[in-house]
Formats: structure tokens, sequence, C-alpha cells
């Protein structure tokens, strides 16, 4: 039987939470861990081994492109794709998170059949 895959999402919007949440838990093979902050996330990090981290960008505490500085920088998750799904839409905001690492950056509001198929392409499901 394949591995569990764990998908970490990170994201203040309780909303949008369990959209992405909801999205992502009916692709089968996958468990997703949310947080609320990015303070959060940097506790869970070290305790789990994720294969996808989504993040927004606006949060409390550390903000999403803090979070992706941070896990960029290390080795266990350098490679790992991390998608920002966030408000912040202009080209300088895009251009800063993919620079920064992001895999993909999605606007919101987003389609969840759309963010499915970014998830499938990047963990090959």
């Amino acid at each position: 039987m394949p591995e569990t895959l764990k998908v970490l999402v990170v994201e203040d919007s309780k909303a949008t939470r369990e959209l992405l949440a909801s999205a992502l838990q009916a692709l089968a093979g996958l468990e997703v861990v949310t947080v609320v902050s990015g303070f959060e996330a940097l506790k869970v990090l070290p305790r789990h081994r994720f294969a996808l981290i989504i993040t927004d960008i606006n949060m409390p505490d550390i903000n999403g492109l803090e979070l992706i500085n941070f896990v960029k920088k290390n080795p266990h998750y350098k490679d790992t794709p991390l998608f920002v799904v966030t408000t912040e839409g202009r080209t300088q905001d895009r251009e800063r998170g993919l620079q920064l690492g992001a895999s993909e950056y999605v606007i919101k509001p987003f389609e969840p059949p759309a963010l499915v198929e970014l998830v499938k392409k990047h963990l090959k499901l």
C-alpha cells in the first residue's frame, strides 16, 4: 500500500483553511494537517515529514513569506513543494513569493479543482 503523504496547510482564515483541507482530503493518499499561523507551522514542521506545504501570506506573528524563507533554508524541506494561496495579487508579491522558493502562487478566491490539479502535478499523484 502506498504511503500516506502529509500536507501542511497554514491559514489563519477558518473558512479558507476548511476549504483547502476539504479539497485536499478528496485526494486518496493525503493526510492534511492544518495550523492557523506561521508560528504554529514552525512548531509542527520538525515533528512530521510533509510532502507539500500550503501557506497564506497575511497572518499574525510570522507571515507566509517569512515562513517560506525559513522552510527553504531547512535541509529537510528545501526541495518540498510550497504553494502560496493569498489575496496578494500584485505582480511584485507574486515575484517575491516565487523568488523565495514557492512552487505555485495562487490568488484567492481560487477554484478548488484547479488547486487539486496543481497538487497532483507536484506530488505526482
